[in-house]
């Protein structure tokens, strides 16, 4: 049975909706094409009538994700500009980020997936950080440019890596404590 194109572009998106939250929980090699679709209420054999390849969907999904990112860090900066950078730190280097990591931050999630594929997948992921650094440095209120973006990159580096350390341990104080030492330097009284 034939779909209507709108029907189609209403499936991609789902596809590439639930792709993205897959990824960032489970990582590229932690989902299948058939377990993706069957998430997605489609069947396996639709998936090359929108893809190429895994990869190419993880592409789409990883730039969704990313756009998604960006799209709540400029709600925050909407809402309150003065308190913006404290309240995207804050709400970053939580447990509950931690421990949804689907709809999670795509750098720490997905970045190590990234970076094994095809250099295919890095210019998305490299336009959004560079949109995330200039998001943050526009957020520092003092010094030259070029040390705004240095602390900006810096910041990002800190936030990111330190979700990636306090998902990877196995003790629960430990994961705490990672994020609020990094919440403490970011964030200094």
């Amino acid at each position: 049975m034939k779909v209507s194109r709108e029907q189609a572009a209403l499936n991609r998106e789902r596809i590439v909706d639930v792709a993205a939250r897959l990824f960032r929980e489970k990582g590229y090699d932690g989902i299948g094409v058939a377990d993706l679709m069957k998430n997605a209420g489609l069947t396996h054999g639709g998936f090359y009538g929108h893809f190429a390849s895994k990869e190419d969907l993880m592409i789409e999904a990883c730039q969704h994700a990313l756009h998604k990112s960006l799209e709540g860090w400029r709600a925050k900066v909407a809402s309150d500009p003065q308190r913006a950078l404290p309240a995207i730190i804050d709400s970053y280097l939580t447990t509950r980020h931690r421990d949804q990591p689907g709809t999670g931050c795509p750098a720490a999630a997905m970045g190590v997936d990234v970076a094994r594929m095809s250099p295919g997948a890095r210019p998305a992921f490299a336009q959004a950080t560079r949109q995330q650094f200039a998001l943050l440095e526009g957020l520092l209120p003092d010094g030259r440019p070029e040390e705004r973006r240095q602390q900006a990159i810096a910041t990002f580096a800190a936030m990111v890596g330190a979700m990636v350390l306090a998902r990877s341990v196995d003790d629960e104080a430990l994961s705490a404590e990672i994020l609020e030492a990094v919440k403490a330097q970011l964030l200094p009284d």
